[in-house]
């Protein structure tokens, strides 16, 4: 039986950078959102066993180093099944863009095993497992607007934004997360001191708070042996050399955050009960990825590839992830589809797409 399955992309609105930790990892604190570009999963299941992955992209590995391999090795052991998988993935996305391609596919692939098998998991055991593959899985388990803590393994669903339009471009260029965070590193100096702030501790308890009263702690906060850390140890956010303007960031986003999860009206969200549109306040509140103080830099092709987002009309322009994706938000679809023209005939790849919510990114993801 060959079940298929939609792989969506995400973005980050904002994304802070914290201490390393003492299992190598950095704190994160991030909104993750997802968006409607995909690749697609065909999962095959058959007698006998082993793993098999299909892709015409030479850039995707097809042995136990590719996420969906991971996942699937790992479910198999968790729904007690002997069987032959096949993996079919058709890349639409970039590969290592910043858009979390890998981990949306793992975490397809996973929905597409289950429904193959006629079993399933619980989602606590699907976070888990997620968790243990890699750090952004567990998002593609929530879907739509998700704050994002720990080393990005943390999820906790948000209220979703209003659907924005965006125009989403992967230039030529290979960004190593693993040496992105290494210079970060090096910019705030080797083992530089760190102070703890309240914007994750005050977070995380309101999330748990909320959770433990619905007895659902488990499947927001999935925890692993090696890598769950401290609440203090989460609480660690800041450098000591962070600038001012940092620390304006974070207090926005914390009270962003806080907003947003609150049990009151959504006043930012809402006015007569019509959405509005986040842009503004996203501009205003000045929410930055950390990622491009070290990135820009080091790849000034991305720098002038944010700029091009901006002359173009988008309203907030950001990079996805580590890079090296960037995206532009916009007012309406038709200005996104317009500038994404634009950039085409200024040499970018620069697809129109939007936003998805929660409900939205469900009934898409098992449309096939």
């Amino acid at each position: 039986m060959t079940v298929t399955v939609r792989s969506f992309a995400k973005i980050n609105l904002g994304l802070r950078i914290g201490a390393a930790r003492e299992d190598g990892f950095h704190e994160l604190l991030t909104v993750y959102q997802t968006i409607a570009l995909h690749d697609v999963i065909r999962v095959s299941v058959g007698r006998g066993s082993g793993i098999q992955i299909r892709c015409e992209d030479p850039r995707v590995p097809r042995d136990e180093s590719n996420t969906c391999f991971r996942m699937v090795e790992r479910a198999l052991v968790a729904l007690r099944v002997k069987a032959r998988v096949t993996i079919e993935i058709e890349k639409r996305l970039p590969v290592q863009g910043g858009l979390g391609g890998a981990s949306a596919n793992a975490v397809a692939t996973l929905l597409a095993l289950e429904r193959a098998l006629g079993k399933s998991m619980a989602m606590a055991e699907r976070l888990r497992i997620a968790a243990e593959v890699g750090s952004d899985l567990p998002l593609f388990l929530v879907g739509g607007t998700v704050l994002g803590m720990g080393r990005g393994e943390q999820v906790f669903p948000l209220p979703d934004l209003p659907a924005m339009a965006c125009v989403v471009v992967t230039p030529q260029v290979g960004v190593s997360t693993p040496l992105a965070f290494a210079q970060w590193d090096r910019l705030h100096g080797a083992g530089a001191s760190t102070r703890t702030t309240s914007i994750a501790a005050q977070i995380r308890g309101e999330k748990h708070a909320e959770l433990r009263s619905a007895g659902t702690e488990e499947c927001a906060r999935p925890r692993t042996s090696s890598h769950a850390a401290s609440d203090h140890e989460s609480a660690k956010l800041t450098a000591a050399d962070a600038s001012d303007k940092m620390k304006v960031l974070g207090r926005g986003l914390s009270a962003w955050l806080s907003e947003l999860h609150s049990s009151a009206p959504l006043r930012f969200m809402r006015t007569g009960g019509r959405a509005r549109n986040p842009l503004p306040w996203l501009v205003r509140a000045g929410i930055e990825n950390d990622f491009e103080r070290v990135v820009f830099p080091e790849y000034p092709e991305l720098r002038d590839c944010k700029n091009a987002l901006v002359r173009a009309g988008a309203k907030y322009a950001s990079l996805s992830g580590s890079g090296s994706t960037l995206y532009g938000l916009f007012r309406s679809r038709a200005a996104a589809v317009k500038a994404a023209a634009r950039l085409q005939r200024e040499g970018w790849a620069a697809p129109a797409t939007s936003t998805l919510s929660r409900a939205a990114y469900w009934a898409r993801v098992l449309r096939g």
